[in-house]
Parts: structure tokens; C-alpha cells; sequence
């Protein structure tokens, strides 16, 4: 019987893990789920980190070399990022490889507190960048409108960038033109294309709390629980699938351009009510990303059927949209609270690893 993570695969979507922690690569753990799972790429974020390192003595060694150093917090945890995204890019060097540079990427996120502040991301993303020094490496880069502009820079400059926090199809939209003028800006230098990866990270199932919340509100058991974060998750990917299209794409792929491949972020299932892979099902499509992370990685490999349904979804994707408009729920109201909240969740969680490390630091440096 075939895997289905790794027939997810032959459908034309990369299953990559949305989790990261240093003996996930020193067990092997690491290898044997890229050899017996078919997993692609890995994908990190300020929360996983702070699970990481606050909940486990895997650092402290690490930690009280760095702090008596004299290096403060956030150097620390910088240090402690960088090496354990180098491990994991070695692990999937081979994986790179074999794709032709499409997947075996590894994901760093800037400081989310520079969400709103363009140049300071530019600027951390190009040291993050150098730091860790791997063909493989991806920085991520909040899809704010101040992020936009330095996802076109770091593109322009060379770097793989992992555009994070989407939840409307129009903030999706100028993200694509961001990627496109940031390809576009490298080719006018004369820079080659190939090799220069970057994924649009469009978060699912947290639009479906927020709207189930307003039907529940109105209605018990309203047929349409459930069904917006699909439906605008398929909008996005008809988007792609559109822009990827029209006659601007050709001439940067003859250049070695590779799509700006979606990646479907917050896919494990929050409400009980659905299966726990109910959203990964739902959107399989070729040149899409599915980060899972390890429950929900694990539950496909139990128990999904893969199949390529994401164009059904768009089939119906207009009029499940027009209803639940007419239930009552302003998407784009919706979709901007929730990348404000996005930004302080990622931004709160960073302050709250770093506030653990400062601590954790000043127990083992006075023991």
C-alpha cells in the first residue's frame, strides 16, 4: 500500500513539516521521515521555537556557551535558529538536489516584530540570510503591505523567500506582484533565476473560527460551518493558477524561474466537528505545498485518501462565498483581523522565547 504522504507527492503537492527541534535531526528522525514518508521541506516559526528550546535541556549546553560569550537574548536564540536550520537544510541537501532546487527548503522568520517596518526586514532577512549560509535556506517575510517590498528586494537580491501570513485572495494578489517584480528587478542586473525559490504562505483553517463563530451566532448547524476557509483558500489557488498564466510569466521562466508555488499554512483541523486532515484533503493540487505539522503529519499517513479535489473546490468556491457574505461575515474584514493577529501571536511568542532564554541563561551561567 503506497504512503499516502508520499502519494501526495506524485499528485503534485510537497508535504513539508511545520515543526522543528534539534534531535528531530540528531535521532534520525529527520531522515527517516524524508525517506519513508516523502517529506520536502520544513517550515519554522517563533512558536515552534519557543516549544523547542523552553521546553527541553536539548539547548542549555548551547546557551551557556553563547551567554557567557556576553551574547544577549535574541543572539542567543539566533545562534540556536541558525545551527539547528543548518542541520535540517543538510538532511534535505539531497532532496534539493534531486527536485532541481523546488523543494528540500528549510524556513527562518525574521523578527516579527519588524512586521510593519520594511527596511528593518530587508535588513534582517539578508543577515539571517549570510548567517546561515545554505542554498536550501528560506527566509520568512510577514505578507503585510510593508512586508511586500521587501519580499520584491530579497528576491531581487538572491534570496529564497517563504512569504508568510495570508488570508485574503487581494493581499495574495500583490503578493504575487511582489514576487514577480523582485524576479524581474534580478533579470534587469543580469542575475540568473535558477535556483531562487519562494512559496505564499495563505493560512486556512483560522478563517473558519472566525466565520463559524458569526453563523453559529445566527443559525444552529449551518450548512456553510466549515466551508469558507476552503473556499477562499481554492480562490487563491485559481489566482495562481491565473497569474502563472498570462504572458508575463514565460520570459522569466526561460530564464530558470520557478512559480511562486502556494503553501497551505494552518491546516491542521481546530474545530472537532471535522476529521483531522479535513483541510489537507481538500486542497491537493499540482505545485501547491501542504505544511503540516507533526499531528496532523502523522494522521495522513494513517489515514488520507489522496486525490486531487482542489478543482472542485473552485468550481464552487463563488457561490459559497456569496453566501456566506449574505450570511453576515465581511471577509475582508475578517481576513485583516487575523493578520493583525497573526503578527502579535508570532510577535508575542518571540518576546516570550526570548524573555525564556534570558532566564534560562542566567540560571546556567549562575550555576
Amino acid at each position: 500500500m503506497t504512503n499516502p504522504l508520499v502519494e501526495l507527492g506524485n499528485l503534485g503537492q510537497s508535504p513539508w513539516y511545520d515543526f522543528i527541534t534539534r534531535d528531530l535531526v540528531a535521532t534520525g528522525q529527520l531522515k527517516r521521515l524524508i525517506e519513508e514518508d516523502g517529506l520536502r521541506g520544513m517550515t519554522s516559526n517563533p512558536s515552534i521555537f519557543q516549544k523547542a528550546i523552553a521546553g527541553s535541556d536539548l539547548y542549555d549546553d548551547d546557551i551557556t556557551r553563547l551567554a557567557s560569550e556576553g551574547k544577549n537574548a535574541k543572539e542567543i536564540f539566533e545562534g540556536l535558529a541558525v545551527a539547528d536550520v543548518q542541520a535540517a537544510c543538510e538532511a534535505f541537501r539531497e532532496v534539493h538536489e534531486d527536485s532541481g532546487h523546488r523543494d528540500g527548503f528549510v524556513s527562518l522568520e525574521v523578527d516579527p516584530g519588524l512586521a510593519r517596518d520594511t527596511a528593518g526586514t530587508v535588513a534582517e532577512a539578508r543577515r539571517l540570510w549570510a548567517a546561515v549560509n545554505r542554498p536550501n535556506a528560506m527566509i520568512k517575510i510577514p505578507g503585510t503591505i510593508e512586508g511586500l517590498p521587501a519580499v520584491t528586494t530579497c528576491l531581487s537580491d538572491g534570496i529564497n523567500v517563504n512569504v508568510t501570513l495570508l488570508f485574503s485572495v487581494a493581499r495574495y494578489e500583490r503578493v504575487i506582484e511582489a514576487f514577480m517584480l523582485g524576479l524581474e528587478s534580478r533579470a534587469s542586473q543580469g542575475l540568473p533565476l535558477g535556483g531562487l525559490a519562494s512559496v505564499a504562505s495563505f493560512f486556512v483553517s483560522r478563517l473558519d473560527g472566525k466565520v463559524d463563530a458569526i453563523l453559529d451566532a445566527h443559525e444552529a448547524d449551518s450548512p456553510l460551518r466549515g466551508k469558507t476557509a476552503i473556499a477562499n483558500a481554492c480562490r487563491a489557488y485559481a489566482t495562481f493558477q491565473r497569474a502563472f498564466a498570462e504572458p508575463r510569466w514565460p520570459p522569466l521562466a526561460a530564464r530558470g524561474g520557478s512559480v511562486q508555488r502556494p503553501l497551505w499554512a494552518s491546516t491542521s483541523t481546530k474545530d472537532p466537528a471535522f476529521p483531522d486532515v479535513y483541510y489537507v484533503e481538500a486542497l491537493i493540487g499540482p505545485d501547491t505545498v501542504n505544511t503540516l505539522p507533526p499531528a496532523t503529519f502523522d494522521a495522513y499517513r494513517d489515514h488520507g485518501i489522496p486525490m486531487i479535489r482542489i478543482n472542485e473546490g473552485i468550481a464552487g468556491a463563488t457561490e459559497t462565498l456569496a453566501a456566506i457574505a449574505e450570511a453576515g461575515a465581511d471577509l475582508d474584514a475578517l481576513t485583516a483581523e487575523l493578520e493583525d493577529e497573526g503578527v502579535k501571536s508570532f510577535a508575542d511568542s518571540y518576546r516570550a522565547l526570548l524573555a525564556g532564554i534570558e532566564v534560562k541563561a542566567g540560571t546556567l551561567v549562575g550555576q
